[in-house]
């Protein structure tokens, strides 16, 4: 496996790796070792035969390298996570320590469900979202493309929180949040 992003995200990636990890990808150039690994700048036939994961948190960031890198996209699943047999898992995608998604979900590709996260019965998640830390995804919610539902936030039974939305950290999401919105407070309220 090789791990795009040498920084905090990618200390998670690798921690969350039973396999052996080649070597960290990072655009700055400047950095040589990473976690006791080589870092080196992004070149298709390096270690082609190699899978490939985005350990970077900015879904922007994430979407825009995943359409120019050439190697397969692996999945990261923590050993102590716990998944479904009935999940759908898109490619790139990261289900990091402690976290929990339950039957039928459906979660997009280079996806981010992070630590301590707990998603419930037929939630749909698309692709380059981020649930960060702690958030609970009640059953039936769908979540759009790049979305970032912040640290420690709620998402009530049946909720759509539309694309490219940030919600804050500690919300409880207890209505519909419409696409490119920012949301946050209890109960969450739309601010921009």
């Amino acid at each position: 496996m090789i791990i795009y992003g040498a920084s905090g995200q990618g200390k998670v990636v690798l921690s969350s790796l039973s396999e052996e990890v080649k070597l960290f990808i990072d655009d700055n150039e400047a950095l040589d070792v990473f976690c006791g690994l080589e870092v080196s700048m992004y070149d298709s036939s390096l270690h082609a035969e190699q899978l490939l994961i985005i350990a970077i948190g900015d879904n922007i960031v994430r979407k825009r390298i995943s359409e120019k890198v050439t190697h397969k996209f692996g999945v990261v699943v923590s050993k102590d996570a716990l998944v479904n047999d009935t999940v759908e898992i898109g490619n790139g995608c990261q289900l990091l320590h402690s976290s929990v998604v339950q039957v039928d979900c459906k979660i997009g590709s280079h996806t981010i469900i992070n630590t301590n996260s707990s998603i419930d019965h037929d939630c749909v998640i698309s692709d380059f979202v981020h649930i960060a830390p702690g958030v609970t995804l009640c059953g039936n919610v769908s979540i759009g493309e790049g979305a970032l539902i912040g640290a420690g936030s709620v998402v009530l039974p049946g909720i759509r929180v539309g694309a490219w939305c940030t919600i804050g950290a500690g919300s409880v999401v207890t209505k519909d949040i419409p696409d490119n919105s920012l949301a946050y407070g209890n109960p969450c309220r739309i601010i921009k």
